[in-house]
Order: structure tokens, then C-alpha cells, then sequence
């Protein structure tokens, strides 16, 4: 449950084991690859990752509506041939459809002028037709005209007209440049454009029949996947004479795995430890059954290798902030039956079955937390009920609410600050670390002496001790000449400015409370507004009662679950990881087979 510790390892072996090299380390995959030599001068051959040319052919036979008979077994199928024949086709049925579309426009542009065939130039003594689309009101420019000219034809906005000269006109001999009519008549733009229109039909017949291999091309993408990650990683590989050399980042526990895979192809290895310079990614060790965690933690921002592993952390505390804006056991119900009703569906791969479970979780904190606060769909329990006795919390009594609120804001961000130290335990930045500690702790414990009016001085001391702290360690200048010691103390009182931030941040938390009183107040609104309609309208009114009670929860509950993974991933990805999380990182991405993977 941390972050995974890495070794740079460089491959170096003779060029006629390159593929069967990246083969071997492809079926590993344990390789972070990173690039020895530059990316292909021309847009179009660097090779990306992803099969995103067989998901565009896919999704290209995929949108017939009608097709044909699905093809279970071939054993003369291959994937990338046809893909490529897929491809072949998208290509020349956008270039027939552009070739239809442009004989229609050329159609509807020429056919004002008629269907006129064009003679020869020597019938005309050597002159040419020119043609204009003249507007109404310049009809008096054709006046003007010293040339031949012909209006014909005209409607209530325009003069179709036609002058006969060797050369083109001068550009200003009428108001408006000359329209482009091309050399053939509409018959025959019209016969081109039937061809067009059977070849296009033609294409479109190829397209369904070749829709039979869809549940194939679905089988076989991740083979087009595998192969677009080695095409990827071979534009990665620096070939020199009879040579190739390869880098990149392994798992500690897969190193050997790695050496007997390069002595199988006669490939020395070079490993080393991440130094200063590096940056290398970063790998999550967690469970499969946290796969959602790990998911939830890299959604937003991938921490850094010298960081810590927030997964659980964010996790826990996305399912308490969740509850607390929920603030209500009867909706927790309604998330826990939704869960149960999706629960087969949810478990056909391993994330999925993750997210289930962690489903469970959020469901069961939502209903805890609503229990505690004694919210069934905004109805109260009866007193001296068993339900009653469970309430240990009134959502109505704002002073005990915002305490709540705030404690949960201090310890988070406590949290955050000392996993931070941990991390960057043996560096100065630690001490920091501990000194915002201290400022929160003796900033709370202040402020609580205040409301109950009792004497500052413990807080205080706690205060100003971390403030000594923050001021003394957080700048990480090095020390070279008498003058970096009044450096590094100006860049530590500069740090203070912080300490706004840290009280903004933990005032932040106020939406915990303020989001779950709005939904509870929304709930009992709701409920009280259907039995005043029950009561004042006997009959139709329980019907209009439960259609006020059936909407307004819907709406209330609809918005509850909005507010609940809004505000609560952006505590954890903002205020949180502000402090925990500083730096951020690029996340592992291994050189592997996408169908062991799966």
C-alpha cells in the first residue's frame, strides 16, 4: 500500500534480437518505457498508443444500422489486414462523398445559367463565356459594359449574366468578381453525379457486408491494442549500427525477471537507483480489491515517487465527507438498493467488482451517518424510540454542527501535514511540515479558548511554536555564503503568507455542514408541504401529496448525491492534496500485452 520503488534499467543488445526482445518484455510487462530517441519528423508515422485506427473502423461498421449475420469462428481472420481494409474503405467513401457533395453544389450553381453546352473555342472566333451572379441593384453596371453580354436568366435577387471576350475581364468591369461555373454542362455534371451516387451505394453494400466480422473485431482488439503499444515502444528504441538500446523503469521485485529475460536475448543490463535528476513515475501497490481507491486517489492529480500512497486515505475520507453531505439513512437505503440491484452487472471484471464493494461502503457510512443524525427521508425518529437513542447529532443545532465541521477540517488537514513529514522524513521540509502541525493544533485549541473564554496561553505557545518552525525550516536553500542564512530566513517568513490558507481551508470544511443541512431542510420542506396538501385537500390530495413527496426527494436526492461527490472529492483534491500532495507526478504506465492484462 505504498508507493512501488523503481530501478532505471538500460538494455543493450545486437539488432537482430530487437523484436524478439521487446516481445519477451512486452509479455512481462513490467517495463515503463522511456524514450531514447526522437519522435518521427512526419505527424502521421509516429505510432501512438492505442489502437485508435481498429476503434475507428470499429465504430465505422458499428453504426449500420441493419448488420448482417455475425461471424462466431474464422480462422483466417487478421485483425490488422483488416483493419486496413476497413480503413481502405472509410477513405474511399469520404472521397466519393466529398466527389457527390461537390458535383451537387457545382449543379445547384450552374443550373441558373441553364444547361448549356459549351462550344468549341475556334466557333467563337477565339472568345470565351464569362459568367456573373450580379446582384438587382448593380443591373445598371452592365451598362457600362462595352463588351457582348447576355442576361440569362434573373430572379428577385439576382442577374445571371454572361460576357464573351478572348481574356478575362478585368477584375473591376463589374461590382462583383465572376462566378466559376467549370466547362461542362448540367447534363453531364447530373450523369457524374448519378455515378456518384450508385458508387456511393456500392460502398455503403461493402460497408454492411463487411459488418458479419464485428463480434470478431471486438475479439481482437486487444490484439490491435497489443500491437499499437509495440509499435509505440519500438519508436522508443535507439538503433545504432548493428546495436539497439533500450531504457526504462522496473518494479524493484521484477528486476530479475528482467535480467532472465536479457540473458535469453543476449542483452546486457545496466541498473541503477533513481538519482536527484530523475523523475520517475509512479506505481501504486494496492490489492486488486482496491482498485477503486487506486482509482479514486489518480482521478484528479498522480502524487509524486517521493510521495505517499493517498489511495486509502482519499477513499476513507471521500466515503465520511459523502455521508456527511448526504446527512440522511433513507437515501443511504436507496444508494445501498440501487448497489444490490447493479450487483451482477458489476462483477464482470475486477475493477468493477472493487467499485462494488467500495459501493458498500459509501452506502454503509451514508446510513451510519444518517442514523447518528436521526434523518430517515427528513423525518425524525419518535422520541424514546431505539432509532431516538441512536441520535447523537442535531443538524439543526449550528454551533455543535460547525464544531463538527471545523474538527474534521483540523484533523484533516493534520493528516495531510504528517504524511507529508513522513515522506520527506530527513529533510528540512519535514520540520515544516510538523511546524503547520503545531500552527493548527495551537490555532484550533486558541480559538476554542476563546468561545469558552478561557486562557489563550496553551494555544499560543502550541502557535507560536510552529510558527518557528514553518519560519526556520521551510526554505531548502542551500547554504554557500553568509548571505543565503538571510535568504533562507526571508523565504521562511514568506511561507507565513500560508497561513491564510490554511485558515481558509479548514474554514472549507463549513461546506460539510452547510450542504448537509441544506438537503435535510430540502427533505423536511418536502414533507411537511405534502401532509399541509393531504390535510387541506381530502381525496386528490394524498394523491398530490405523494407525487409532491415522490418528486421532491427525487430532486433532493438527485442533488444530494451531486453535492456529495462534488464537494466531497474537492476537499480531498484541493485542500487536502494542497497540503499532503505538493508535487505531482506522472503515473507508471507498463509496456504490456493489453489481453494479459485483461
Amino acid at each position: 500500500m505504498t508507493v512501488a520503488r523503481l530501478k532505471k534499467l538500460s538494455l543493450v543488445g545486437p539488432a537482430a534480437h530487437k523484436t524478439a526482445t521487446l516481445e519477451a518484455l512486452q509479455d512481462l510487462g513490467c517495463m515503463h518505457v522511456l524514450p531514447l530517441a526522437p519522435p518521427p519528423n512526419e505527424p502521421e508515422k509516429i505510432s501512438e498508443r492505442g489502437a485508435r485506427e481498429a476503434y475507428k473502423a470499429l465504430r465505422f461498421l458499428a453504426e449500420v444500422s441493419d448488420p448482417r449475420r455475425q461471424i462466431q469462428r474464422d480462422p483466417d481472420f487478421e485483425m490488422d489486414a483488416f483493419v486496413k481494409d476497413v480503413r481502405d474503405l472509410m477513405q474511399r467513401s469520404r472521397d466519393m462523398m466529398d466527389r457527390r457533395d461537390f458535383l451537387a453544389h457545382r449543379i445547384a450553381q450552374v443550373r441558373p445559367w441553364g444547361d448549356l453546352d459549351f462550344p468549341p473555342t475556334d466557333v467563337l472566333a477565339g472568345n470565351r463565356l464569362w459568367f456573373y451572379q450580379l446582384p438587382q441593384k448593380h443591373r445598371d453596371a452592365l451598362s457600362g459594359v462595352e463588351l457582348p453580354w447576355a442576361v440569362l436568366h434573373e430572379d428577385h435577387r439576382f442577374l445571371y449574366a454572361v460576357l464573351i471576350s478572348p481574356d478575362e475581364p478585368d477584375d473591376d468591369i463589374l461590382p462583383i468578381p465572376r462566378t466559376h461555373v467549370g466547362s461542362l454542362p448540367i447534363h453531364e455534371l447530373e450523369a457524374q453525379l448519378e455515378e456518384a451516387e450508385i458508387a456511393l451505394e456500392a460502398l455503403e453494400a461493402e460497408r454492411v457486408a463487411q459488418t458479419r466480422y464485428l463480434t470478431l473485431m471486438r475479439r481482437n482488439l486487444s490484439v490491435a491494442e497489443s500491437a499499437a503499444e509495440l509499435a509505440h515502444a519500438t519508436q522508443k528504441v535507439r538503433d545504432e549500427e548493428a546495436m539497439f538500446a533500450l531504457q526504462g523503469w522496473v518494479p524493484e521485485d521484477r528486476v530479475d525477471a528482467v535480467l532472465d529475460m536479457a540473458s535469453a536475448n543476449k542483452s546486457a543490463v545496466l541498473i541503477e537507483e533513481p538519482t536527484s535528476d530523475d523523475t520517475p513515475p509512479t506505481l501504486l501497490e494496492q490489492p486488486d480489491k482496491r482498485a477503486a481507491a487506486v482509482d479514486l486517489a489518480l482521478f484528479y492529480q498522480v502524487p509524486g515517487y517521493q510521495d505517499w500512497d493517498p489511495s486509502v486515505i482519499v477513499s476513507a475520507s471521500f466515503a465520511i465527507f459523502f455521508a456527511m453531505i448526504i446527512a440522511d439513512a433513507g437515501y443511504g437505503v436507496v444508494i445501498l438498493l440501487g448497489l444490490l440491484f447493479f450487483w451482477k452487472r458489476m462483477g464482470s471484471t475486477v475493477s468493477l467488482r472493487s467499485w462494488r464493494r467500495y459501493g458498500l461502503v459509501i452506502s454503509g457510512a451514508t446510513i451510519l451517518y444518517g442514523v447518528m443524525v436521526g434523518s430517515y427521508f427528513g423525518a425524525s425518529p419518535d422520541a424514546g424510540s431505539i432509532w431516538a437513542k441512536l441520535k447523537v447529532l442535531d443538524i439543526n443545532n449550528f454551533s455543535a454542527m460547525m464544531m463538527v465541521s471545523i474538527v474534521v477540517g483540523v484533523l484533516h488537514l493534520i493528516l495531510a501535514n504528517a504524511l507529508a513529514a513522513r515522506a520527506a522524513w530527513g529533510q528540512r521540509k519535514a520540520v515544516a511540515n510538523l511546524g503547520w502541525i503545531a500552527a493548527l493544533i495551537g490555532g484550533f485549541v486558541l480559538w476554542l479558548s476563546y468561545m469558552k473564554g478561557q486562557s489563550p496561553n496553551p494555544g499560543a505557545a502550541i502557535l507560536c511554536v510552529g510558527v518557528i518552525a514553518i519560519v526556520l525550516f521551510s526554505s531548502e536553500r542551500v547554504i554557500k555564503k553568509p548571505t543565503d542564512w538571510v535568504w533562507r530566513l526571508i523565504e521562511g517568513l514568506q511561507s507565513l503568507a500560508g497561513a491564510m490558507g490554511a485558515f481558509g481551508d479548514v474554514l472549507s470544511y463549513m461546506r460539510l455542514f452547510a450542504l448537509g443541512l441544506a438537503s435535510a431542510s430540502l427533505a423536511i420542506t418536502f414533507n411537511d408541504l405534502a401532509v399541509s396538501v393531504m390535510h387541506s385537500l381530502k381525496g386528490p390530495g394524498i394523491l398530490f401529496g405523494l407525487l409532491i413527496l415522490i418528486i421532491g426527494h427525487v430532486l433532493n436526492f438527485a442533488l444530494a448525491i451531486m453535492s456529495g461527490v462534488v464537494h466531497g472529492l474537492r476537499l480531498n483534491y484541493i485542500e487536502f492534496f494542497k497540503w499532503g500532495l505538493p508535487d505531482e507526478g506522472t503515473i507508471f504506465r507498463p509496456f504490456a500485452r493489453k489481453e494479459v492484462q485483461e
